[in-house]
Formats: C-alpha cells, structure tokens, sequence
C-alpha cells in the first residue's frame, strides 16, 4: 500500500519517510503555485489536511523530520519582477484549531506557559479569518511608504505603487509620528469578484478560479495600473514594527486603527472564555454566506498584549494565536480487508481498506485503525471506545476526516454487519519475516521481535539513515538503498556499509557504472556524495541510528549535552553497567532504577526522560547493534557540538537548575529564557550544576546544592542576573 493511503498513526517507518517526503514536495509546490503564483493547485482544506497529516507523521516520527519540513516553513520565496523586502518583523503563520477541543486545549495550554489557574481572568479576541492575500504596510512620519506581502515570512515582495492604488488602505495617517508598520488582509468581495470575471470572459481574458485568487493575482501585477483597474479591499488586524504601542489589549489596537482609517472586521469580538470563543465560531458561520466575502475560519488571540509579548513565539506560529477552521466532515463505506504493516521499529500497523468514499471533498479508501486495542472496542486502558463495538472486516464504517487526508473510524453500523463477520485476530508473528510479534505492558503497539533479521526493520532503518535530516547524501534514496540492500555484490545491509562502496566497487569485475540505470557520472557522484558525508555532526549521527524513542530533537539535546561521540558512547557505556542492563528483559522491568553517576546524568539532561534513556543505554548495550555503531563510527569523522555561546550573556555555557515555586514566571518560561540565554538546564543538583535558581518551597535540591557548594539564588537575583529584574 503506498504511503499516501496509509493513516498517520499506523504508517511504518518506512511509509513515513516516504510520506514525508512527497508531503514536502506537495507543500512547497503549493505553496509556491498559490503565494507567488496565484494558482493554487488545491483547495485550502487540502492544503491544510496535508500540513496537518505533515505535522502528525512528524509528532510521531520526530526523528524523521526533513530540513524542508513545512512545518518549518511560512508562504513562499518572492517572484521574480518583485523587488525584495525583509520584514523587520516576521510575518508568521498561524497555528490551526478544527475542534472544540483543540480550542480548549489552546486555552489550557495558555494558561499553563502563564501559570493561570482557570479561575484566572483570561480574555481572547475573536475575528473572521480573512481569506486574501496578506500585506504589511509601513509609515513614517505618518506617510505610507512600503507596502510588502508576507513571501516567506522573512523576506517579501515590494508591492508599493500597487498597494497605493487600494481604496481601503490610507496613503496618510493623522496625528502619527515615527515608525507604525500595519498588517492585514487583501481580499475580494462576492460582488467585485464575480464582475471582474464578467470583464475578463467578456475581453477574452482568462477568468479567476475564486476571489482569493483574483485578489492575490491583482495586487501582484508588475503595473500597477492593471492593478488599480481590479476592486481590491484590505482589512487591518495586526502589526509589525512599531516606535510606540497601539494600545494595551489586542482589542484596543483593533479599535486604534479603525480610528487612524483603517477598515476592520466589525465581527471582531471580545471573548471570556473557550466556549464563548466556540460561540463565536458558530455564529459566524451562520452568518459566512452572507458576509460577502470568504472567510475560512475564526482567529483567537490572546487579548492582553504584554501577556502575548510573555507567551511569545514558535519556529513559525505565535502561542498565543489560533486559526480556529471550520469542521470536518463524515461518511459511511464498507470496511473491504484490514493489512498489517512494520516499521523500521518493527511496530504492526493495521490498515483499513475502505470501499472508495468522498470525505470532505477527498476520495479516500484507507482508515486508520491505531492498534488492536482500538480494533477490539477499547483504549490502552481498557476503557470502552465506540460504546465497545469492535471492527470487523465487512462492517459498514462511519469514517471522520479531519484535516487528514487518512480517515478515522469514528464508528460502526452493527446492524448492517453481515452475518459471517468474524472478530479480527490480531497477528502474533511478524507478517515479514515470521518472528514473534510482542507486546510490552504499557505499550499499545506490538512489535516484530526480528530486528537485524526482519527485511522490513532493516530496510527502513537505512532508508531512515539517508534521509534528509540525517546524512542527506545525494544519489541514495529509498530506491536505491533497496537496490543495494539485495545487491550480491555491492550488498548494503547496515549503514557502514554504505561507506565501503566505492572501495568494494573498485574491487568488483562489473562495476556499478555499468549496471542498467546508473552510469559513470551517477555512479562517481553518488561515491563523492558519501565521501562528503564522512566528516558529519553528532546530533546527525546520533539521530540517524534510528533508535526508538531518540527524534531529532532529542538528539540534538544529547549531542549538546555531552558534545563529543567519545564522551557521550564513554556516558553510555557507564550506565550500562548497572544491574538492570545486564540482568534479562522481564527482570530489568522490575529492577528498581540505577543510580550511577553517569545514568543519573543522562536522566538529568531536561527533555530526557527515563523510557527514552533506557532505549539510547539498550540500543548501545546490545551486543549486534553496537558492533555495528561501532564500524559505522570507524567510518566517520565526527564533528563535535561547539559550546553554546549567547553573546554578552552571564549565563552562556552554564548548567542551572530551577526548583520550588517560581512565583515572577512558569517553569516553561524560565527554561526557555536561559536556553535562549545558552544555558544548560538540568533538572537535577550534582557536581556539573553551576547555579541553582531555588524558589520556596526547594527541599532536598536545595540541601544538595548547599553540600555540593554550588551558588544559589533565589528568582528576583536570577532575573536580575539575566536583565530581566
């Protein structure tokens, strides 16, 4: 089954990677065909259903992230004939809501990085998501003088001359002084947008698919003649660089900027709570067809701005912003067979084969069944799910797309079950390679106890190894890496390999340049392409093990905290000398935990927990699989993590600890403000600490600290240290 049809939560290792990568390939080519092209290929409901599917593969195989991710990514590059501005602010995407959940759960995780309680007062402001063409318009002096799109969110198209030909955008503002830069959107009315096509078929001309991209498509013509003849409008919402503030409160800046001429949404409402922003939501869609022009959602931000300036921002989005976009859909089919597939950790997949069936627009004929827990009528606690009805091949199925391209079965139809419906046995042996299929307690997922031996596991691990957020070398892709993996000659079955190619080539009658499909260039690139990668970075290396549990996060987190690939293997190998390492699986599953020095350090570094540690101490205790790390590493020049460095910072290259209660800032907030600082945190006191930073209510971590003569403060002198007192 191909990896587009497969659910993100049971898509293999291999599948994912795959997946990944076309996603990547899909996203940026529809980016491009809609921000700088004004062609979109897809409807934004596809659009967003492939970044949301991309954002769920990534949560679930982190280590698998591309550098081209779009996850990372906002709009796209400029058009040629555009001159080029860099935003002094970015113009950042915003993260998307699909559910009453997912907005309460943007309103539990705001209040958590603040440390509300929900008794707290916490306000919200609510608008109608504008479907249009994003600009930044920027003043001095009161005087409009640029006018940019978003472009990549760094960088923007110079759209001056044209953005001066808009009725609703002012060329002069009133009682302003200094810099005030305005952002918001451009869009088309109903009634415009259907004249100038009028116009366009009437002149011959081609006519314009929608108003977002008729509008899109008129403020991006090279003269800005053609741009004044088209009916553009601009709703103002935001803003960029600013000399001095709008006002106190999201609402407040709204209303000053309707009062400096700027045309806002009168639907922009203040919200008290989640469910008065659901409310919201609900009334706007009501009112979406009459409104005149399109919108695609509701957008919640948090209305006090100094709260907004405290939760800050992530890689693309702010945290304290959501696009809430409106529902998805729901259809019944016929559930035809259910497959199992293995990923590179050896983790059984079921799939659902649907009869094909439109959902939301897609025709989709694959459902995610999670595991044989959900397939049996219950969670991995053993609660009912479905009110217990299991699934069963024959069924009639209610499935649920929500942004996802792969549905969910959201519910069956007993009374359409046929009458020789037998409940689904979930295998027990590897459909691979026939070894035992295990389940551990407290894992939802069985998996392949094959390992080195399972074609699948092996496969996949070195598909992983080559990807693009790993070694990234040129010329060897999964193709390619299946064709090496049943090679006789040129045999790749593990990722050292891969590094002795072109000596076992060279020793070869036949050579790879002469095989069907490869020649003397492919062939002499392909070897320097590996030969490049020889000399690579620890986090890469450490990441492109494909061990369960380490993404590529983690490994940056590891690669950062022992800095070399002699002291972070001389790490490992300490703590598994421990009891619970050497003694048998069943055994170390009851073994209390071991306390060494250097297990304690590695359960010490923040963001490693124990399930993670234990998994990175086993993968390189195991007897076969460190035998190959080994002849991989003696293949590799292994750069080491350069020492965190913020420039005139107290704090760069320092271990710190928080403890107790922190009453001037969240833990959240804390931690975040010294990494930024390039501090180490850790979450425990030992020799390695440098400062702790104790709050009331420290305990033992105090006591320890004061044995271990390392300096502690309390949090006004840490936030007087950092200049933030």
């Amino acid at each position: 089954m191909a990896a587009t049809d497969t659910p993100v939560d049971e898509l293999t290792e291999e599948q994912a990677g795959i997946e990944l990568a076309r996603l990547a390939d899909a996203l940026a080519t529809a980016n491009r065909a809609y921000h700088t092209d004004d062609a979109p290929v897809m409807s934004d409901a596809e659009f967003d259903a492939l970044k949301r599917r991309n954002r769920a593969i990534e949560e679930r195989f982190a280590h698998l992230k591309r550098s081209d991710s779009a996850s990372d990514q906002v709009g796209a590059p400029v058009a040629d004939g555009f001159g080029k501005v860099r935003h002094a602010v970015p113009m950042l995407s915003l993260a998307n809501a699909f559910d009453a959940q997912d907005v309460h759960e943007f309103d539990a995780s705001i209040r958590k990085f603040l440390g509300l309680s929900e008794a707290d007062a916490l306000s919200y402001t609510a608008e109608p998501k504008i479907d249009g063409l994003s600009l930044s318009l920027r003043y001095e002096d009161g005087v409009l003088v640029q006018a940019a799109t978003r472009g990549d969110g760094e960088v923007g198209e110079n759209v001056t001359a044209n953005a001066m030909t808009i009725t609703d955008v002012p060329k002069t503002l009133t009682g302003v002084s200094g810099v005030i830069e305005v952002r918001g959107e451009v869009y088309m009315s109903h009634t415009d947008f259907e004249a100038l096509n009028a116009r366009q078929e009437e002149a011959g001309q081609k006519t314009f698919a929608n108003p977002r991209n008729a509008a899109a498509g008129s403020l991006r013509q090279l003269d800005a003649a053609s741009t004044q003849a088209r009916p553009l409008r601009f709703f103002a919402y935001a803003w960029g660089a600013l000399d001095d503030p709008l006002a106190d409160t999201q609402m407040g800046a709204i209303t000053r900027l309707k009062n400096l001429g700027f045309s806002t949404n009168p639907l922009t409402a203040l919200c008290a709570s989640p469910d008065d922003l659901i409310a919201h939501h609900a009334d706007i869609e009501h009112r979406r067809a009459a409104l005149g022009y399109d919108i695609d959602g509701v957008v919640y931000k948090v209305d006090d701005l100094a709260l907004q300036a405290r939760l800050g921002f992530r890689a693309t989005t702010p945290r304290w912003a959501v696009a809430h976009k409106f529902p998805a859909e729901l259809a019944w089919t016929r559930l035809e067979a259910i497959d199992i597939q293995v990923g590179r950790t050896g983790a059984l997949s079921p799939v659902a084969r649907l009869t094909p069936v439109t959902v939301g627009g897609v025709v989709v004929s694959n459902a995610t069944l999670h595991n044989e827990d959900y397939i049996e009528g219950r969670d991995n606690k053993g609660a009912p799910i479905r009110d217990g009805k299991d699934i069963r091949v024959g069924d009639w199925v209610q499935v649920y797309r929500a942004g996802d391209v792969i549905p969910k079965v959201a519910d069956v139809d007993l009374s359409k079950r046929p009458a020789d419906a037998h409940p689904y046995s979930f295998p027990h042996t590897c459909p691979e390679c026939g070894s035992p299929a295990l389940r551990d307690p407290g894992d939802a997922v069985r998996r392949c106890t094959g390992g080195l031996i399972c074609p699948a596991q092996a496969v996949e691990k070195l598909k992983h190894f080559v990807g693009r957020s790993t070694f990234d070398i040129d010329g060897l892709g999964a193709k390619q890496v299946e064709m090496f993996y049943l090679d006789d000659q040129l045999a790749v079955k593990e990722p050292a390999d891969i590094f002795t190619l072109a000596a076992r080539d060279a020793g070869n009658l036949t050579k790879l340049a002469n095989r069907d499909g490869w020649g003397d260039t492919s062939a002499r690139n392909l070897f320097q392409a590996i030969e490049a990668r020889r000399g690579i970075g620890l986090d890469r290396v450490l990441f492109a093990l494909g061990i369960r549990h380490v993404g590529e996060v983690a490994a940056a987190t590891l690669a950062r905290h022992y800095s070399s690939w002699a002291a972070l293997t001389t790490a490992l190998d300490a703590a598994a000398n421990e009891p619970a390492f050497l003694e048998t699986e069943a055994k170390a599953q009851k073994a209390a935990l071991p306390q060494s020095p250097a297990w304690a350090d590695l359960l010490a570094i923040d963001g490693i927990g124990e399930t993670l540690a234990r998994a990175l101490v086993t993968a390189f205790a195991n007897g076969p699989e460190r035998a190959s790390i080994d002849r991989l590493a003696e293949q590799l020049t292994i750069e080491d993590v350069a020492p965190i460095a913020a420039s005139g910072s107290p704090v760069a290259g320092k271990t710190v600890v928080f403890t107790g209660t922190l009453e001037l800032m969240t833990r959240a907030e804390a931690k975040a403000r010294a990494e930024a600082l390039g501090a180490k945190v850790s979450g425990s006191v030992s020799a390695k600490t440098d400062l702790l930073v104790a709050g009331p209510g420290a305990g033992s971590k105090a006591k320890k600290a004061q044995d271990l003569g390392v300096e502690t403060i309390d949090e006004a002198s840490w936030l007087a240290l950092i200049g933030d007192g």
